[in-house]
């Protein structure tokens, strides 16, 4: 068990230095610091308020869309 979770985190490592590396690569003005390495979206900007209730607040892979999760609940309309 100690392989895969060790596997994991290294591939989780290597997505997010494939991420910075393909925003290093650009040019200062086009970097958006949004995008996807493989198939795994990622989201290097600062997390706000407004962007936790979309699908990918910050980092590499997918996050819970709390809006989706409130309005399914009622909470939200």
């Amino acid at each position: 068990m100690k392989r895969i979770t060790r596997l994991l985190g290294y591939g989780a490592l290597a997505l997010i230095v494939s991420a910075i590396v393909d925003q290093m690569r650009r040019p200062a003005d086009e970097r958006t610091w949004t995008g996807s390495v493989l198939f795994f979206p990622y989201d290097l900007r600062i997390p706000t308020v407004e962007r936790v209730l979309t699908p990918k607040s910050f980092g590499v892979g997918w996050d819970i869309n709390f809006f989706q999760v409130l309005r399914r609940f009622g909470i939200l309309g």
